[in-house]
């Protein structure tokens, strides 16, 4: 049995929602996640042509670190928009359960271009200058194309930690909370980059101040170093999210426990000896488990109380999808055994 979940749904317990809140309400925001992603993209494209100028004028290697930077969020966002709207496709014969779960391939290359295209030239970059050297251009230009993209990252890094901190009032989590749980992947990254950007600017223009001061380029080289070192870890945070979402992820112990004793309390429910949780795309969530029922229940009532059961955890638990149940006391060890045949 298949149902698609209301849009509204009683508070769950704090404890129980600290790490899946965000899973289970985030499709309403389908609309605003793609407007931080066009808003993000947008900014960073011209954020990048302003930077490459300021870093051909300065013979800066931050500052063309930074540019490359700017180029390699503006792909990200790309990849993101796709992951959005590929993802939000409605299910069909092919893929009953949708395409939820192709938002996260697109936002695993996403975090594949941020390491390749961002970190791999910021490094090559800052390590080319500290060992040849640069000719020092006028860094009046770059100052001023820092502060502008500082702006603008800013105005676009404001966009998504309002979202965030709106999904976590809805929630009654900490912005921290929602963001570690969130199956929400394009406003992850959008307010992990934008971040990483600003950071990398304040280290872009700490570095062309240092190296105008003391007159020696390697300062401006470890910035870029720096800048390279800072888009490997967010692009490794990025990527292991994305890489468990895409395999399939369960939800955590407490929000199971919970689905778990809201099928045991149903009638003629003796136990639930196994119950499996999967996240299927962003806010979609399925469920299945095996369910002991009395010995004496009738056929009639089996398909009742199943019933009951998915109506329960459909209007409780705004993630869930899809409930599937099987009445019997198995464990869920039970596994088919391939036989393969033997060679002559």
């Amino acid at each position: 049995m298949t149902q698609p979940a209301p849009t509204t749904g009683h508070a769950l317990a704090k404890e129980a929602r600290e790490t899946d809140a965000a899973r289970r309400g985030e499709a309403e925001g389908g609309g605003e996640s793609t407007g931080t992603v066009i808003v993000a993209g947008l900014a960073n494209l011209a954020i990048a042509v302003a930077k490459l100028i300021g870093g051909l004028i300065s013979h800066s290697s931050a500052m063309l670190s930074e540019a490359a930077h700017s180029v390699a969020d503006t792909v990200t966002e790309v990849f993101l928009f796709v992951a959005l709207k590929r993802g939000n496709r409605p299910p069909d014969a092919k893929h009953p359960f949708g395409y939820g779960r192709e938002t996260y391939f697109w936002a695993f290359l996403a975090s594949l271009a941020t390491f390749g295209l961002g970190a791999g030239f910021s490094i090559w970059q800052g390590v080319t200058t500290i060992i040849e050297g640069e000719e020092q251009g006028d860094p009046l230009i770059s100052y001023v194309v820092l502060a502008v993209s500082f702006v603008l990252e800013g105005a676009s890094w404001l966009k998504a930690v309002r979202q965030v901190r709106s999904a976590a009032r809805k929630w009654d989590v900490t912005p921290g909370e929602y963001l570690s749980g969130t199956t929400d992947t394009t406003v992850k990254a959008v307010t992990f980059e934008d971040t990483a950007a600003l950071i990398g600017l304040v280290l872009a223009a700490l570095g062309l101040f240092l190296e105008q001061v003391t007159g020696d380029p390697v300062w401006d080289g470890l910035a870029a170093i720096v800048i390279g070192l800072l888009l490997i870890v967010v692009a490794t945070v990025l990527a292991r999210a994305n890489v468990s979402l895409l395999i399939g992820q369960s939800v955590s112990p407490r929000l199971q426990a919970e689905l778990k004793a809201e099928i045991a309390a149903l009638d003629h429910v003796v136990d639930v000896p196994f119950l499996l949780t999967s996240v299927i795309g962003p806010a979609q969530l399925l469920v299945a488990a095996k369910v002991d029922f009395d010995d004496d229940v009738s056929a009639g009532d089996i398909e009742r109380i199943s019933d009951e059961a998915e109506q329960r955890l459909v209007a409780r638990h705004e993630g869930v999808r899809y409930v599937f149940l099987d009445p019997t006391a198995g464990d869920g060890r039970a596994r088919a055994q391939v036989h393969r045949p033997t060679g002559s």
